[in-house]
Order: C-alpha cells, then sequence, then structure tokens
C-alpha cells in the first residue's frame, strides 16, 4: 500500500507496447533518471548488480560509463566462474568501448577485459573454439598496440595470460609447431622480465609441446626444470 507501493507491468508485452511509444529522446532521459535514482537511493544495487546499472546507462547513451559498468559485471561474473554471464556482459562491455574515441586509459581497460572475455570463452565454446583464438589474437593485437604507442601496461602478466591462452588452444587443436614456438616465446620473456612462477610455467609449456610431439627425454628435462622453480607457498594463490 501507498507510500511503500510496488507497480508491476500485468503482462511483459503491456510493458514492451508502452516502451516502443516512447520517442528516443525521452527514453534516454528516462533511462538516465533510473541511473541516477539507483546510484542515489539504492547504492547496494549499483555495488551488487552493476549490470543493472549498465543496462540503463546503456539505454541513456552514458557510453563510457556504461562500459565500465558492463566491465565490473563481466568480472564479478568471471571471478563467480559464471561464465555465459561474463561472456555476454564482457562482450558488451568491448562493445561499448569500441564506439569512444582511443585513449590510454580505454585501451589499458579494453585490454584486461580482452583477456577476461578470452577466458571466459575458453568455457562456453571450449579451448579449441575459433571464438576462443580470435579473442586470444585480439587481446595479443591490442597489447602489442600499446607496446607501440610506449603506454605502460596496468597488468604486466596480461602477455603472459595471452601467449599462454593461444597456446592452450593450439594445444587442444593439437599444433604441436605453434605449441612450441609459443612456449618459447613464454619462456624467452619470463627471461626477459625474470619471473620466477613465468619460468616455471614456461617450461611446463615446452614440456607439454615436446611431450606431445614425441620427443619424452627433452620433455621430462622442462618438467624436472618447472618442478625446481615452483614454490609451492609462494606460488599456489597465483595458480588460478
Amino acid at each position: 500500500m501507498p507510500p511503500h507501493a510496488t507497480y508491476l507491468f500485468k503482462h511483459a508485452l503491456i510493458q514492451d507496447t508502452a516502451y516502443g511509444t516512447l520517442l528516443r529522446e525521452p527514453r534516454r532521459a528516462l533511462h538516465a533518471r533510473i541511473a541516477e535514482a539507483i546510484e542515489e537511493r539504492f547504492p547496494e544495487v549499483a555495488g551488487s548488480q552493476p549490470e543493472t546499472l549498465a543496462r540503463h546507462c546503456t539505454e541513456a547513451g552514458l557510453i563510457e560509463k556504461a562500459a565500465s559498468l558492463w566491465g565490473k559485471a563481466g568480472q564479478r561474473s568471471l571471478r563467480s566462474a559464471a561464465f555465459p554471464e561474463a561472456e555476454r556482459q564482457l562482450t558488451r562491455a568491448l562493445a561499448q568501448i569500441a564506439s569512444l574515441p582511443g585513449a590510454p586509459l580505454l585501451r589499458r581497460e579494453q585490454i584486461k577485459l580482452q583477456v577476461g572475455l578470452s577466458y571466459a570463452l575458453m568455457q562456453t565454446k571450449g579451448y579449441g573454439a575459433s571464438e576462443t583464438k580470435a579473442a586470444f589474437e585480439q587481446a595479443r593485437l591490442l597489447i602489442q598496440l600499446a607496446e607501440a604507442l610506449e603506454e605502460p601496461a596496468e597488468d604486466p602478466l596480461a602477455l603472459f595470460s595471452i601467449l599462454y591462452g593461444v597456446w592452450v588452444w593450439n594445444f587442444a587443436a593439437f599444433n604441436s609447431h605453434a605449441t612450441l614456438d609459443l612456449a618459447r616465446q613464454f619462456l624467452t620473456l619470463a627471461h626477459e622480465r625474470d619471473e620466477t612462477l613465468q619460468l616455471a610455467i614456461g617450461h611446463r609449456m615446452i614440456a607439454g609441446s615436446l611431450l606431445v610431439a614425441g620427443d619424452i627425454a627433452k620433455a621430462r628435462e622442462h618438467f624436472d626444470t618447472a618442478s625446481a622453480l615452483y614454490n609451492p607457498d609462494e606460488h599456489r594463490p597465483l595458480v588460478a
């Protein structure tokens, strides 16, 4: 009862019809007002359901804000292993960013979201799916562009993540020559940056590549090196 009444449409088609009668600008204005009301009066909803706020910001034409919120929603879904939701939300975030003028801050966000989408696609489409490979390749192109523009990486591990993802795709597709080449690139980068965990992973990647290619003796050497470098107490939190 008023003043605490809740109003609902009796049928979704009535809602769709009412929504369809609104002209574009009044509709945008209403979505902007709803987004503002959620942020001001229901901060717990804004914090726990960023996708709700993102939808209204998208419809209101608040593109940069919408992109940030869709990205936040996608990262939350990834952390809770809700991979289909993460795929949809990160795809929407990247679509919003693509419509904005390029800028260093946006490019860093784009790289982070593209990496997240790549790993979501591993689960929703499969390790060897063409969509997964394309997503990882796009992430690598974005990193290379940022490096060419001399823009510092927000996440120094991003390139490792991409190389590993492309390696996994080729490993699943049984492209042994490609996996060995990618593993060597990963290991070279790990040596350049003197990262112990990455060195361990790089040796394991080379070992796996050699193993499926039939070079078992050399594979074992790299497995032994990886085991020697791996420190369970120090590295276990980074396994994921």
